[in-house]
């Protein structure tokens, strides 16, 4: 009786959260972005949430002039859906919304060259990467195990090297990219504008001043204050109150 009251439950939720998600577009449809936002959320308020959900709150913020809680909910989406290039391109237009230009400050040398080649995919793809390339390893060995010449013994045993270097490249990646993805928190600046101070308290002194929109990264916590980092590798506190973590 629990499981079925539990299927009922279930399957009423995602009709609800679908029916929601149509009114959103509908209404976004016919300009009405305010009435679409709260449509789209109801969606949220049931626990659901995707990539093309946050997508289209993100556009309807966007539409409303609202940069922060564009950029924030774009963020969002990226989370789900790094790779989405539409998503990618529509938080750059928001993000030259935002007063603040933080450069980012660029690798070099060896950790560049990492940084480079295990941000090219995500971590999931680096995982799937290492699927693909253990299976043709296990092929490599069955035909290491049944080859009756010589010549392909050797072709295969020299081609399981290469596929066990690939192998332990791919996992490596894999788990850069999950303990980064992990200790990354970034966060968006709600206030229209904050001070960033030397400490955890207001009387101490303003290092930077911030903007809405502006995306930091937090740090750490200490009360009612987040120490952050920028993109430039400027520190300071922040009242948390100011900001939204994305995740």
């Amino acid at each position: 009786m629990k499981k079925l009251l539990f299927i009922f439950l279930l399957t009423t939720q995602v009709f609800f959260a679908q029916s929601g998600f149509e009114t959103g577009n509908s209404l976004y449809q016919k300009g009405k972005y305010e009435q679409a936002v709260t449509a789209y959320e109801s969606v949220l308020a049931t626990k659901m949430q995707s990539s093309e959900l946050y997508f289209n709150i993100g556009n309807c913020y966007f539409k409303l002039n609202k940069v922060a809680p564009a950029i924030y909910n774009y963020q969002k989406a990226l989370v789900l859906n790094p790779d989405d290039s539409e998503i990618q391109n529509n938080l750059r237009f928001a993000q030259k919304l935002t007063i603040d230009e933080v450069k980012e400050v660029p690798k070099v040398g060896f950790s560049k060259w990492i940084h480079d080649l295990t941000s090219t995919f995500q971590y999931n793809t680096w995982a799937w990467i290492s699927v693909g390339i253990s299976t043709v390893f296990l092929l490599f060995f069955l035909g290491y195990y049944f080859s009756q010449t010589t010549l392909y013994k050797r072709l295969f045993f020299f081609g399981m090297f290469a596929l066990l270097f690939l192998l332990l490249i791919s996992i490596a990646a894999a788990i850069t990219e999950k303990n980064d993805f992990d200790n990354e928190r970034p966060a968006v600046v709600f206030a229209e504008m904050v001070l960033v101070k030397s400490e955890p308290q207001a009387a101490s002194s303003t290092v930077f001043t911030l903007h809405e929109g502006t995306t930091v990264f937090v740090l750490e916590s200490v009360d009612s204050w987040k120490k952050i980092q920028l993109a430039d590798g400027t520190q300071g506190w922040i009242a948390k109150n100011a900001i939204k973590e994305v995740k």
